[in-house]
Formats: structure tokens, C-alpha cells, sequence
């Protein structure tokens, strides 16, 4: 593969090329890009470079702010041309980045974008990295030099010498021209090709907005909550120590496992390779025996919630704008899911006193109010429609309480006389059912027997025979074919489905009997993301779209706005996929995250 440069490897001093304007001509079909950059934050760090290639086995790397020139600042305002040149296709490997990063140069890149990051993601959503490394030597056989390598010991890439930068760099376009050409045909073969161009390729600049956008973030609040919960983990720790006799370091597994197990003397678990484990079951399960597990359960909750997100929260702030910028993700769940990291806000306890705190720290600015969308049990919908069940099916289209209806089957009496905890007994089940719990899962979650358990299952498949045969049916299919579908085509494999070890195996008809329902609710919500999206733009809206958790979209509202945005995501998400039974959406407003919510 050859990589060449606008300039020559080792320039004489002060000579370079002449630049020229790039022609965006018609006989430009496509072009590959790839930005350096002096980081991997787009709204803070600074672009070096530009790698570029429109024809395989050539291209070019264009220096930009090279510590040691030399560099083409007028760079940008030559490419722009060709870069917002709409009926040019842009080809990169995780283009949110560099459209991102180009965006702060004032191009807004334009055309069909060619993703091999998110196509490789389509085609193998199990595989946990997609990184160009990695799907270059998947696919080409090509072994990549590793960014880490390359850098050294330098501060950032703009401290790389043009010797070393240039074949690097360069080799980042052309391999995504390369992948671009096997990739894309094996989309259009596999199924996935409508997957990718009305779903994936257009949620890339949404999401690219909403990181931009970011949330505001209520610093002093922050900062109180974080006195007030380090006091209560202090008292927490003093009741710890009372209650074991001893002082020792909560947080270290080894010294907790010998108070446990030899000290107090309770019965052990299972046993990792550095002695007996305290992880969240095991300690779930010693809190029947003795009061000190339930105490360190507590702990590490408080203490998680305090370091992953009261404390950490203002160190990830804009310090300009105090606002939060997450990052989301597209090609990591395995089932078509977003995730969130820098924070990774999808984990916040949704129903706990302390994460509602801490949504409260999300707030509006001035003259704004926070307007949170959330689709209602929509994964339960989603199982009504594939499966056809009958009692499903009359549930959603008459507005009845699904799990209060579960629990006047299970319990036998009428829906209105169905108590508080029946009603919860029976949307545990409804929703183990999704996931494939077993009678001991069950047990487990509603305490009681493995037995009264399997009593409950058995009467559940029995008045909806529509669920049963549906989870039959989609693990035979997995079996069959070794893969599992959504409604929109996306795929997941199954390597495991046929496994002799029946924990792998049946973990596996777990995953088969899900994903079809929990990945078609995350094509739902990227649909009507991009909806609204599109309406905000084309109805001049000031409003932005500011997070989405999972069935959850948030929207910073310009308050003389908020009555024709409601309507608009109303009329979206209950609109984005037509089922056998009606969307619902959940709304709700408030000066920040908690009152909206």
C-alpha cells in the first residue's frame, strides 16, 4: 500500500507545495478522510491533520499544526469544497469524530457517509472492538502500526515528526477506501444495507449534535451532595466496623472475604482465583444470614454513585459552559443499543432517592425547562406485536394495566382488587419472561421458592400460550439459522445456542429470546431520534435534543416552545414503528432532570 504526501517526507526547510483548491468535479464520486488530532475529545481538542485518499493505494497526509512544520493552515479552506460537496460520499472509520472535529473548523461535512467502524459493528455486533486495527487486519490481513506505538512518549500527535506521521496517518484514509470496499457489499448481501442508510448512517449527525449540545450541570449542588453523602458513607462505615468488630479496608475484597468468612464465620460462595468472591449475588445471598453484608451492599452503592458520578461529574464539565458532553456510542452493546461513556450516564439508578438526586444536578438554562420523553413498557409492546399473544394484545389496544392484569391471572381475582405487591410479583414476571428468566432467576428476585417459582412461569405460559410458543419458535430459529433478528433486520449471532454446557447453552436461548425485542426497541428510538431531529431543523426550533438512556429521549426546550415540541415528539415516537398494538410515550417537565422525569 503506498501513502504519499502534499509534501515531501523530509521537506527542505520553508519549501513546500503550492496550494490548490480541491476540485469537488463530477468525476469525484467519494472521498476517505481521517483527521489527527491532539486528542480524543472533539469540543476540546484541536485538529493536526488531515489524511485523504480517492484512490486505492494512494493518499495523501496534509499537516496541519505539526509542532515542527511543514504545516498548511489554509488546509481547511481549500477542502471545503469537496467537503461539504454533498454529491461527493465521505468514507472514514468512526465518522462522528471527524465530522465532529471538522465542525469547529467550520465544515460541516456533507454527502452519504461510508462508516467501516459502524458497518464492521452491523455485520459482527458481538465482537467487542472495531477499532481500524481491528478490522483492518479482520478483513485486509493488514497489520496496522498502534496509535500508541507511533506516539511514544510524545505529548500528542502534533509532536510526531512528518516522517513518522505521514505513512501513518495516510494509511488511516486508505484503509477505510479498502474496507469501504468489501464491507458495504457484504451489508447489501447479509440484509443489513436499509439498516445502515436510513438508520445507522443519519443517527451519526444526530448524535454528533446532541454530544455538541451537551447538558448543563448544577455544580454547587454537586458539590453539597457530595459533603452530604460522604458523611452518610462515614456513618455507614462507623456501623461496618461495629457490626464486624474490627476495622479494615471495605473496598479490598481479600480483607472483606476474611471478616466474612473466617472472622464472623459465614458460609462461603463461590471461589475465584484469589480466594472466595464478595461480589453483589454472593453478599445478596449472606444478607439472609447476617446484618454486616447488607451493610457493605449499601456501601459500595453510595460509594460507586459518589465516585462515578457526584465527584467525577464536575471534573467532566466544560469549564466555559459547565455543561456535560457524553459521548455515545454505536457499535458496542450487541444488541443495536446506544451506550454512553465520559460519563456513562445509561447507569444512574432510575428509582432510588439518591439518583434522583443526582438527575436533579442536570438542569435547563435560563428561560429553558428539561422535557423527558420515555416510551412506556415499550418492550413489552414489542413481545405483543411478535408474538401475537391474545392477552397481550387486548391488554395494550384496551389502555388495561398489563401487570396488573398478569396478576388477576395469576391470583385469580379481579384486576381492580389486585394489590400493590401482586401488581409487582407479576411485572417481575412479565418482564423476567422477556429476558428469559428461569424458575430459580425468579425465585431469586421475588424471594420465594424455586418451586412456588416455577408454579408462577408455568401458569403465565398457560394464559399466554402466544409467549410461549413466540420464545420456542425464536430459539429454534437461532438454532436453525445461528442467528436472531429484529423487526428491521439487524442481526445478532448465537455461537452458543448449540453448546453441550447447558449453563452456556441456556444462557444463550436468554440472549436469542431478547434481542429481537430489546434491539428492535433501540431501532425504534434511533428512528424517531432522527425524526425529530429532522423536524427541529426544518421548523427552525432552538430546541435541542440533549440525552437519550435507553427508551429515553431529554430535550433542553426554549419554554415558548415547549407546546409545539411536545406535539412533535409525541407525534414521532408514537409514529416511528407501526405496530400490532399503540406506542405510548410518557412525558413530563421541570427546571431540571428529576422534576422532568
Amino acid at each position: 500500500m503506498k501513502q504519499a504526501s502534499l509534501f515531501d517526507q523530509q521537506p527542505e526547510p520553508q519549501k513546500r507545495c503550492a496550494p490548490q483548491s480541491v476540485s469537488s468535479s463530477h468525476s469525484l464520486k467519494e472521498l476517505a478522510f481521517d483527521v489527527e488530532a491532539t486528542g480524543s475529545n472533539p469540543l476540546r481538542d484541536q485538529i493536526v491533520g488531515i489524511s485523504l485518499c480517492r484512490e486505492h493505494g494512494k493518499a495523501y497526509y496534509v499537516p496541519v499544526r505539526h509542532s515542527e512544520g511543514p504545516n498548511l493552515p489554509e488546509a481547511f479552506l481549500l477542502l471545503r469544497g469537496v467537503l461539504e460537496d454533498a454529491a461527493v460520499a465521505k468514507i472514514g472509520h468512526n465518522l462522528k469524530f471527524d465530522t465532529m472535529m471538522l465542525r469547529r473548523e467550520g465544515i460541516e461535512v456533507s454527502g452519504l457517509l461510508y462508516d467501516t467502524m459502524v458497518a464492521s459493528y452491523l455485520l459482527n455486533p458481538n465482537k467487542p472492538n472495531h477499532s481500524l486495527e481491528e478490522v483492518g487486519l479482520e478483513y485486509l490481513q493488514h497489520r496496522k502500526r498502534p496509535f500508541l506505538e507511533v506516539l511514544g512518549k510524545r505529548a500528542s500527535f502534533a509532536d510526531v515528526p512528518l516522517a513518522e506521521a505521514v505513512p501513518y496517518a495516510a494509511e488511516d484514509a486508505a484503509l477505510a477506501l479498502e474496507l469501504k470496499g468489501i464491507l458495504f457489499p457484504m451489508l447489501e448481501q447479509e440484509g443489513l444495507s436499509q439498516l445502515y442508510f436510513d438508520i445507522e448512517m443519519p443517527l451519526i449527525r444526530v448524535l454528533a449534535d446532541i454530544e455538541s449540545a451537551g447538558v448543563k450541570i448544577d455544580l454547587p449542588l454537586l458539590h453539597g451532595l457530595s459533603k452530604e453523602l460522604e458523611r452518610e458513607l462515614d456513618n455507614l462505615q462507623a456501623a461496618i466496623y461495629r457490626v464486624a468488630g474490627q476495622e479494615f479496608n471495605i473496598n479490598s475484597p481479600k480483607q472483606l472475604a476474611k471478616v466474612l468468612f473466617e472472622d464472623l464465620g459465614l458460609k462461603p460462595g463461590k471461589k475465584t482465583k484469589t480466594g472466595f468472591s464478595t461480589s453483589v449475588d454472593v453478599l445478596e445471598d449472606l444478607a439472609h444470614q447476617h446484618e454486616l453484608p447488607a451493610h457493605i451492599l449499601g456501601y459500595r452503592t453510595l460509594h460507586k454513585l459518589k465516585t462515578t458520578y457526584i465527584d467525577t461529574l464536575p471534573l467532566l464539565a466544560d469549564p466555559g459552559t459547565k455543561r456535560i458532553h457524553t459521548s455515545f456510542n454505536q457499535t458496542v452493546t450487541a444488541t443495536g443499543r446506544l451506550s454512553s461513556s465520559e460519563p456513562n450516564l445509561q447507569n444512574i439508578p432510575v428509582r432510588t432517592d439518591w439518583g434522583t438526586r443526582i438527575r436533579g444536578a442536570f438542569i435547563a438554562e435560563e428561560g429553558h425547562v428539561l422535557l423527558s420523553a420515555d416510551y412506556s413498557q415499550i418492550e413489552l409492546r414489542i413481545l405483543a406485536h411478535m408474538s401475537g399473544d391474545e392477552g397481550l394484545l387486548h391488554a395494550f389496544r384496551h389502555t388495561i394495566d398489563v401487570h396488573a392484569r398478569t396478576a388477576s391471572e395469576l391470583f385469580q381475582k379481579p384486576v381492580d382488587e389486585v394489590s400493590a405487591d401482586e401488581r409487582r410479583f407479576a411485572k417481575t414476571i412479565n418482564f423476567g419472561v422477556i429476558y428469559g428468566m428461569s424458575a430459580y432467576g425468579l425465585s431469586e428476585a421475588l424471594s420465594i421458592a424455586p418451586k412456588e417459582a416455577a408454579e408462577f412461569i408455568h401458569h403465565y405460559f398457560a394464559t399466554h400460550p402466544g409467549v410461549k410458543a413466540y420464545i420456542e419458535k425464536t430459539i429454534e430459529t437461532a438454532r436453525r439459522q445461528g442467528y436472531v433478528s429484529t423487526l428491521l433486520g439487524r442481526k445478532r449471532h448465537i455461537p452458543d445456542i448449540g453448546s453441550s454446557n447447558i449453563n452456556v447453552r441456556q444462557a444463550a436461548e436468554r440472549i436469542a429470546t431478547n434481542t429481537p425485542l430489546q434491539g428492535t426497541a433501540a431501532d425504534l428510538i434511533k428512528i424517531a431520534m432522527i425524526r425529530i431531529h429532522t423536524m427541529l431543523k426544518t421548523e427552525k426550533l432552538r430546541t435541542k435534543m440533549v440525552l437519550q438512556i435507553h427508551d429515553e429521549l431529554l430535550f433542553e426546550v426554549q419554554e415558548d416552545e415547549l407546546d409545539i415540541l411536545q406535539k412533535i415528539v409525541r407525534h414521532e415516537m408514537e409514529g416511528a414503528m407501526k405496530l400490532a398494538v399503540p406506542l405510548k410515550v410518557d412525558m413530563g417537565w421541570g427546571q431540571n432532570w428529576a422534576e422532568a422525569h
